[in-house]
């Protein structure tokens, strides 16, 4: 059974690097064997550079996809994605860059279609976290900043992506476990993550005539850059095991959850959350 505690550590950095982390977090499910599920398929996954955005991008590449991730300026990270999705023998475009711009996302979409001609499937994954013991420390800036990234940019990646999908496309949007128990020090990270939930009902409900699915995926306590970037050591020691599995998760167990949405397996899903949490009851 997989341990329920990770060595001490810290990363002054935001965000943070997943070559820094100990140990790795597991991106790649060797046990996953393609079948073509997504094949020609063109992909933008948010965050894609590290954590559960490489780990589906793994995943998609390995069914067929051609994969562009976005990243802010985790160089070393996109180029291992990089690296991982070329070895499945697709092709991985990394953009780095400001998600919560529209500029940048326009442009992300832009460059996506001079590049391979066509989107298929949109991945509003990236986000990012900044702990705090009373809601009086959260600054207007850092609040601003944080709807910025987690939401804001849901809005804008879809604005420009929408005029590009046909019908039969695919959004999938990254919530969390947050939006449905809450956190007391995750104030304004909950927040957008439970915005995203109303997000994804309400895009599937105005895109449902265009058959195009809007689903998400919340989860649980993961094992990625995201957590030795924000909590202290003595947290991430125990990050995760406070869920009925008594673990963290791995980006490659909460993948096939991505994999599962994006293709026709899903084909009667949408304005739905899928939670891959380690057993926490959300009843939502």
């Amino acid at each position: 059974m997989p341990s329920s505690r990770q060595p001490p550590q810290h990363q002054d950095r935001r965000p943070g690097l997943e070559s820094d982390m100990r140990p790795r977090p597991k991106s790649d499910d060797s046990a996953h064997h393609g079948t073509g599920k997504l094949s020609g398929k063109v992909a933008i996954i948010t965050g894609g550079d590290s954590g559960i955005g490489r780990a589906v991008a793994i995943a998609f590449a390995r069914e067929g996809a051609d994969i562009v991730i976005l990243y802010l300026n985790e160089g070393q990270d996109a180029k291992e994605t990089t690296r991982l999705v070329e070895k499945e023998g697709h092709r991985c475009l990394a953009i780095a860059g400001d998600i919560g711009t529209y500029q940048f996302c326009r442009e992300s979409v832009e460059r996506t279609l001079r590049e391979f001609s066509h989107l298929d499937i949109l991945v509003n994954n990236a986000a990012e976290q900044h702990p705090q013991e009373s809601i009086t420390q959260i600054s207007p800036d850092q609040l601003e900043r944080t709807f910025r990234t987690n939401i804001f940019s849901f809005f804008y990646m879809t604005q420009a992506a929408l005029p590009h999908l046909a019908r039969g496309s695919i959004i999938i949007n990254t919530s969390s476990v947050t939006a449905y128990k809450g956190s007391g020090h995750l104030l304004d990270y909950s927040a957008t993550k439970g915005a995203i939930v109303s997000f994804t009902r309400s895009l599937s409900q105005a895109l449902a005539e265009r058959e195009i699915r809007v689903n998400a995926v919340a989860p649980g306590p993961i094992w990625t850059p995201l957590i030795p970037s924000t909590f202290p050591e003595e947290r991430v020691e125990t990050f995760g095991s406070e869920v009925p599995i008594k673990r963290a998760g791995q980006p490659e167990e909460v993948a096939p959850c991505y994999l599962f949405l994006a293709s026709d397996e899903s084909s009667y899903m949408t304005g739905q959350v899928l939670h891959p949490n380690g057993g926490t009851i959300v009843n939502g």
